[in-house]
């Protein structure tokens, strides 16, 4: 099935106002009601969590209520309805997209992806020994810079039967798995799209199921750090990061959030075709990120270096 990836996420909150400063202030675009947009379209909307729109929340209290799948064209969307059709309700909504559960109950949406074609310069790198990327007297590092998020990455589920919940992306939507951590869950990438991953699960008890956190990409680790550091200074808290994984090689830089999970930049993420052979480790500090770095305010080295003893 050609599923692109992850167009929307839609979220019930507790506070209206503090999660849409939050995603403004993430870089994101407000351009509805509720509707914050990155660079191609992918978007976070948020709602009330008493909005009779949303669907039904888990038992759990997840504020994620719905995850909107986009995909290539309306045969793949017919070939979905066919598919979920044979043991659970799909329902067809007024827009003409597809509603239906997972095997844990998250809700999702399926409808022909909203996601705008990029013709955005890449970030750029001068390397000895390479032809360089950056013409000459163009800079690198520019302070004034504004990172945007270009598009939704990808959304990690806490579930409570991770073998029952990949067996339904896989068998039943055509996912791969790319990697995995023993015992804790797999990275899985749709057919439609080459990314490492879109969904990570993680096995976790029942009571906790729901939404671990979701990401943008941005152009590069610059761009990450830069957008990072400003998000810092506007009083967001940084939850882990900034780093670079393994599994994936995406930067990462992890904050906490008002929406009950964490919400993540990153970049430079691994593209993988069928050909790739699926990786598994135990998870533990040294397979889950080559580096990690502690954030901390600027500063500079100002008085003499100490006196040698």
């Amino acid at each position: 099935m050609n599923i692109i990836g992850p167009d929307t996420l839609v979220f019930g909150v507790e506070n209206v106002n503090d999660c849409e400063q939050y995603l403004k202030d993430y870089g994101l675009e407000p351009v509805g009601s509720g509707v914050f947009e990155a660079l191609d379209g992918t978007s976070v909307i948020v709602l009330a969590k008493d909005d009779a729109s949303l669907p039904p929340a888990l038992e759990s209290g997840s504020m994620l209520r719905k995850t909107v799948y986009g995909v290539a064209d309306q045969a793949t969307l017919d070939a979905i309805k066919e598919e979920l059709s044979t043991d659970r309700e799909v329902s067809t909504l007024p827009d003409g997209s597809l509603e239906a559960c997972d095997d844990q109950g998250f809700c999702l949406g399926f409808q022909i992806t909203i996601r705008k074609q990029l013709n955005l310069p890449a970030e750029t790198v001068n390397s000895p020994g390479a032809p360089p990327q950056r013409p000459l007297n163009v800079i690198g590092a520019d302070p004034k810079s504004n990172p945007l998020p270009r598009t939704l990455s990808h959304v990690v589920y806490f579930v409570p039967d991770v073998a029952k919940a990949e067996a339904f992306y896989v068998e039943r939507l055509g996912f791969f798995c790319t990697d995995r951590f023993t015992g804790l869950g797999p990275f899985l990438r749709p057919a439609g799209c080459q990314d490492h991953h879109t969904l990570f699960m993680i096995q976790t008890p029942a009571f906790l199921q729901g939404c671990e956190h979701f990401t943008f990409h941005l152009a590069g680790p610059t761009e990450l750090l830069q957008a990072g550091t400003q998000f810092s200074e506007k009083g967001y808290e940084t939850f882990w990061g900034p780093g670079r994984h393994i599994f994936g090689s995406n930067w990462f830089w992890y904050f906490n959030s008002p929406f009950g999970c964490h919400v993540e930049y990153d970049a430079d993420m691994d593209i993988h075709d069928d050909k790739w052979q699926e990786r598994e480790a135990p998870v533990n500090a040294d397979t889950t990120q080559i580096f990690h770095f502690l954030a901390r305010d600027k500063w500079f080295p100002s008085g003499p270096p100490p006196a040698k003893k």
